[in-house]
């Protein structure tokens, strides 16, 4: 069970662990101490959800329909490119600061929406959980055991990063922190947007 588990444990960990749509969205709520554990939950059960599903052998989908894939890309795109001109019109105006004492915690539905979108929205995540994970698992003996392990790395993953944001405090303490960080966020999900459209 072991030589099943730690290697789906390992590979679900090097899949997540680039910077992504979800990474930054996840990264800035645990800086923001917002929602911290229903956005790690939700990636958590959104991947653990894909894994499953990759392992029983649903990676065909995308053949099965074909209008599934572009719908995907193109919609994920359009999410991504207005999801990035909000981080850069924040980056651009600035005035953000990090508040620990007394902070008001923003809508919960609307970050839990959000994030939802970030994840199922996103090509790159069916393609990674379902397609890449589900093929893999079948070269090992138990599969089970292998997306179980699977799941425990992005569990292990999105709780590491969302309460480990939290050590990055007295960095983001400063406006022009929360700038850089939105900069960098709204690059990202352009590039991922522009390499959804070239796919």
């Amino acid at each position: 069970m072991l030589t099943s588990l730690l290697p789906g444990f390992l590979l679900s960990l090097t899949l997540i662990l680039a910077i992504g749509a979800q990474n930054a969205f996840v990264l800035r709520q645990g800086l923001r101490q917002e929602h911290v554990f229903w956005c790690c939950l939700t990636c958590a059960v959104s991947d653990a959800l894909l894994i499953a599903a990759g392992v029983a052998g649903f990676g065909s989908l995308a053949q099965a329909v074909p209008w599934f894939e572009p719908v995907m890309r193109y919609g994920g795109a359009a999410f991504l490119i207005w999801y990035g001109a909000r981080n850069a019109l924040s980056a651009w105006r600035g005035g953000n600061v990090l508040e620990v004492g007394g902070q008001s915690a923003g809508n919960l539905r609307r970050t839990i929406l959000t994030l939802l979108a970030l994840t199922w929205l996103n090509p790159h995540v069916y393609l990674d959980t379902v397609v890449l994970l589900g093929s893999i698992s079948a070269g090992y003996p138990d599969r089970l055991a292998f997306g179980v392990g699977a799941v425990l790395g992005s569990f292990t993953f999105f709780f590491s990063l969302g309460y480990g944001a939290r050590l990055l405090t007295p960095f983001f303490s400063k406006p022009f922190s929360w700038q850089v960080l939105d900069a960098v966020i709204a690059v990202t999900m352009w590039a991922i947007a522009l390499k959804l459209l070239l796919m």
